[in-house]
């Protein structure tokens, strides 16, 4: 019995849980998931490539970890696995969950986890007619949203989007028009309009890590990795923000277990990365400008930790790029500053920790590069541990 893992392309967290995979053992085969056929006849199944047939391959593999970059695609490759028989990380109905971020949302709700008011109007900006005209529903869905959120500041986000991509704040209606007229039909917002109150979480998120392995209880990781900065409302370490690996209450860890198991429900195996917010408004223990001054000590640091991110030797000599990787990010965490900032996260979420909402669920969360290095969680552990544990292996 193989473990595979699928992607359509490798990056440095498909590199590390190869790499993974080798120091525990593991002979990890690569299921290639973009120009290839897939078959399906007479109760047969074949996978091809152009120059390769994988057929075999495939029957012979018991687990997947499904590494397909994209939601969309990852939502397909699961349920191509699944109906081939295999074992897939994550499952096809965690998949379907974490491809939406109302599906997500409606599923904390209903179990009681707190969420931010969020409201959902079915109804796209624009609609045409038979006849080719078009009918114009901003108005319509923003009186919608303002009748439920108020006339305060308002966060329209695409139901399936990643990174805060496309995601918006309006302050004032005259933005909030516009921000609908905007919103339209995708791959990432398949219908509708998806909106919710600005929280309030000072300046900084927290990416939570939880998992369950076959035949055990879940686990949620005892440190976070906090998006940090003053940049914008959006703490997406994409958007060029700072990270920093913040110790988390009890209180909070039992939450993002509940959230696992809400999301996995009965799925044997499971790794997610919960992305949750403190509503601290003005509950500040300590005032925006020295942890602005703090942060500013931090900023040359942390870009030359984005500069050996960035340098594309890594696909040729990973291990020397991986070395210069983490002697970069000891350098950033050793500094005075650092243990500032995260001393202050950390007293903020000790504080506010009954105030934590539960916002999205990444169920492919990149870990190599920020995570393993902040958090000290290298997510390619539980995931072949999970592998190994529904196909009957030792762990």
């Amino acid at each position: 019995m193989s473990i595979a893992i699928l992607y359509e392309r490798s990056e440095t967290d498909e590199m590390g849980i190869k790499l993974t995979a080798t120091e525990m053992g593991i002979n990890l085969v690569y299921i290639p998931f973009r120009k290839v056929s897939i078959r399906m006849s007479n109760g047969e199944y074949s996978v091809r490539s152009k120059g390769k047939d994988y057929s075999t391959l495939v029957k012979d593999v018991s687990a997947v970890l499904n590494r397909a970059q994209s939601k969309n695609r990852r939502l397909f490759a699961a349920h191509v696995l699944e109906a081939f028989g295999k074992h897939v990380i994550n499952p096809s109905q965690v998949e379907y969950l974490c491809f939406s971020k109302l599906r997500t949302l409606l599923h904390f709700w209903k179990n009681g986890i707190k969420i931010p008011r969020t409201v959902y109007v079915p109804c796209d900006s624009h609609e045409y007619k038979r006849d080719g005209s078009e009918i114009h529903n901003e108005e319509d869905i923003a009186d919608l949203m303002q009748q439920e959120l108020g006339n305060e500041e308002i966060v329209v986000k695409p139901d399936a989007g990643t990174h805060g991509k496309k995601v918006k704040l309006a302050k004032k209606r005259e933005e909030l028009l516009k921000v609908i007229e905007e919103t339209k039909p995708s791959i990432t917002n398949p219908i509708g309009v998806l909106a919710q109150e600005l929280v309030q979480k000072w300046f900084y998120d927290l990416r939570i890590l939880v998992a369950k392995e076959n035949g055990r209880t879940p686990h949620c990781y005892p440190k976070a990795l906090a998006r940090a900065g003053f940049k914008d409302f959006r703490t997406n370490t994409y958007l060029g923000n700072m990270v920093f690996g913040v110790n988390l209450p009890p209180h909070i860890k039992d939450m993002a277990i509940k959230c696992g198991e809400v999301i996995g429900k009965n799925s044997k195996v499971w790794v997610l990365a919960l992305d949750a917010m403190l509503n601290v408004d003005e509950d500040k223990i300590i005032d925006d400008e020295y942890v602005k001054s703090e942060l500013e000590k931090l900023v040359l640091p942390f870009e030359a930790v984005k500069k050996v991110k960035s340098d594309r030797t890594k696909k040729k000599d990973f291990s020397t790029w991986n070395a210069k990787l983490e002697r970069a990010f000891q350098e950033y965490i050793n500094l005075e500053a650092y243990e500032n900032v995260k001393k202050i996260i950390e007293e903020s979420v000790e504080r506010g920790k009954q105030s934590i909402m539960f916002h999205e669920v990444n169920s492919c969360p990149e870990f190599w590069e920020q995570t393993r290095m902040i958090a000290e969680i290298n997510l390619a552990v539980p995931l072949l541990r999970c592998a190994q544990s529904v196909i009957g292996l030792e762990v």
